[in-house]
Formats: structure tokens, C-alpha cells, sequence
């Protein structure tokens, strides 16, 4: 369906994001950074938050689903006001991943 990037630092989380975006189509591959070179041909971004901050986010025509933890609300304030498709919470992240990649896409 979609060419998915994941920027996610956690090797188990990251295994999570591509198994679940494989399972609904999706063709994922993973960056270690926000970088220009590694975001080019993205159709959507899941990136982890705490390993990359919102604001390098904005150069990509992409939506960007950020993740965040739940308690840290000062980084999930950065991402609205960069403009990302959604700044969810982690656990949310994990359980509706798939939905939340079809709404982003969806408004692309």
C-alpha cells in the first residue's frame, strides 16, 4: 500500500511498528535519524520521539505519526505546534498503529 519509514530506537519497538505495518501492506523500512537522504521516497513517517525531535520532522511532504511517552507532555505540545498528522502516546501507538496509518495517509 504505502512506503512506510520508522525511526524508532528501541530495537523491540521497532520489530512492533514494522511486523504490524507489514501485516496491514505496508512496505516499511527503518531510518536511524531524520535525515534528509533517509526520509526521501516516505509516503508516511512512524517516528519515535524521543529519538528524534518533532521539528526535524517538518522538511517531509509525508504525514509523520509521532509517539511519545505518556508523561511527556512538553514533547507532545512541540508536535502539534510542528504539525505532525498525530502525537499519540506510545501504548496508543502500539494498539492502533494500522488505523492510525490509513487516517494518516488517508489525509495526505
Amino acid at each position: 500500500m504505502a512506503r512506510v519509514t520508522a525511526i524508532v530506537g528501541d530495537l523491540m519497538l521497532s520489530s512492533r511498528v514494522t511486523t504490524s505495518l507489514t501485516a496491514a501492506g505496508h512496505d516499511v523500512s527503518t531510518a536511524t535519524s531524520a535525515e534528509a537522504g533517509s526520509l526521501q521516497g516516505a509516503e508516511l513517517i512512524v517516528a519515535d520521539l524521543d529519538a528524534v525531535a518533532p521539528e526535524d520532522l517538518t522538511d517531509s511532504l509525508a504525514p509523520v505519526i509521532g509517539f511519545y511517552q505518556h508523561t511527556d507532555l512538553e514533547t507532545k505540545r512541540r508536535a502539534d505546534q510542528a504539525g505532525l498528522a498525530f502525537a499519540v502516546p506510545r501504548s496508543r501507538m502500539v494498539r492502533e498503529l494500522p488505523e492510525l496509518a490509513e487516517r494518516a495517509l488517508a489525509g495526505r
